[in-house]
């Protein structure tokens, strides 16, 4: 694996061996749990490898471009931008979705049997009221928000260090200079973690398979052939828009994050690709001072792929059981969703906890969630995936409106270094 291409074509030959082993074991196996819970360990290792990664990379990456950014009118101005950014994705991709399920009309006559309105998802209905959702961005301790890998409690200590340390003057460049030293080692750190990643893809689809088997797809054929057709269509806005901020380098962008958007469709975890797409924005030019800020606020803010699936999710439910929402009634659950999608998680199902807290909200039956359990691992990794490119087409954004992005092959020789794929001799010295 010593270049990415060569490793985008591990990933992909992991993906296709997932599929043909999982099939396999559901066609000839009576039983494949164990099969299942075999390659849910390799996927929950690989999981944790990168979240290991996750917590020191934000904040070393964070501080040290808040620090180098130089006052808050600097960070403020770039929080506008981005949460500018962040708002106007949201409406996009929420209304997407809305016009689109209307449009197709996926939940009416399903042709299958419907759960029973009694019945009950094992998925916890939460809701997250404001005054919670404004307390819960302030940690208790760093330790404790890296130790669960809060992404936003990181991201506000950070911002609170970084501009301390800026303050300080000369006494805190040393530390600047040792968490800039930090960074990279965990960039590098990254890239040794990526040898995992084909086998991690592998026993992710091999287990999704071998569990459901490829026949769910069958029975849900039209309501996931309509929510993929929306993907893409939402990828053309995002491409149209990366077209519009960034002219003749869009095309370069997309292709730069092809390996972590591939990860995480495989791994249906937009957090398992966090690192490589920082690592591969940074490549492609976006300053380190606005990616660092601006990355792993979207994935607080500015997760399209999931948002678009919230309004589909719910009104094809409500289209499954005949019940009519009216046109006030979409538009209060787009705002109402515009709200509690905001600080979901970059991991599998999350989703659906807030999918199922508008059910409760709109009195839609709870039971439509069981529609969709069997096919959401399959639904997860088309959101990651965009949740990705969303969030790298943002970054790229608000890069070039700071004048912070790189022309093309001006990559600092430290950053070439520590995003350089690692090889066996390297581990050797």
């Amino acid at each position: 694996m010593a270049s990415n291409s060569k490793l985008t074509w591990w990933i992909l030959a992991g993906l296709v061996l997932g599929v043909v082993v999982g099939t396999t074991l559901n066609y000839t196996v009576p039983d494949t749990a164990p099969w299942v819970s075999g390659f849910g360990v390799v996927t929950t290792t690989f999981l944790r490898l990168i979240k290991m990664i996750i917590g020191p990379l934000v904040f070393a990456t964070l501080a040290v471009g808040i620090a180098k950014m130089g006052d808050l009118g600097t960070v403020g101005r770039v929080g506008i931008k981005s949460l500018a950014w962040f708002m106007g994705a949201s409406l996009v991709s929420l209304g997407l979705g809305l016009v689109l399920v209307n449009l197709l009309q996926p939940g009416v006559d399903l042709g299958i049997e419907l759960p029973d309105l009694a019945a009950r998802s094992d998925i916890a209905v939460t809701g997250l009221s404001f005054a919670e959702f404004v307390t819960r961005l302030v940690p208790t301790s760093i330790a404790d928000a890296m130790a669960r890998n809060e992404i936003l409690q990181i991201v506000v200590f950070s911002v609170f260090f970084g501009v301390a340390a800026s303050a300080v003057g000369e006494k805190g460049k040393v530390l600047v200079d040792a968490l800039e030293g930090l960074s990279y080692v965990m960039l590098k750190v990254t890239m040794i973690v990526m040898w995992a990643a084909p086998f991690a893809v592998f026993a992710a689809v091999a287990a999704a398979i071998a569990k459901s088997g490829l026949g769910v797809l069958a029975v849900y054929g039209k309501f996931m052939g309509q929510f993929y057709l929306g993907i893409l269509i939402l990828w053309g806005l995002l491409f149209l828009a990366a077209v519009a901020v960034l002219g003749k380098r869009a095309p370069k962008l997309f292709r730069a994050v092809r390996e972590p958007t591939l990860l995480a469709f495989a791994t249906a975890s937009s957090e398992a690709a966090y690192p490589k797409t920082l690592a591969q924005l940074e490549k492609f030019g976006c300053s380190n001072r606005v990616a660092s800020f601006v990355l792993p606020l979207g994935y607080s803010f500015n997760l399209d792929g999931s948002m678009m699936y919230c309004t589909f999710a719910v009104m094809f439910i409500a289209q499954a059981y005949g019940i009519d929402l009216t046109l006030g009634q979409q538009l209060a659950m787009l705002l109402v969703l515009m709200v509690t999608s905001k600080g979901i998680a970059g991991v599998p199902r999350a989703s659906l906890v807030v999918i199922a807290a508008t059910l409760a909200q709109f009195n839609l039956p709870e039971a439509g969630l069981l529609l969709l359990l069997g096919i959401d691992h399959f639904l997860d990794m088309a959101r990651s995936a965009t949740n990705v490119i969303g969030n790298s087409v943002a970054t790229a954004a608000v890069s070039r409106w700071e004048g912070q992005l790189r022309a093309e092959g001006e990559i600092p020789e430290d950053l070439a270094e520590a995003i350089k794929p690692v090889t066996p001799r390297d581990l050797h010295g």
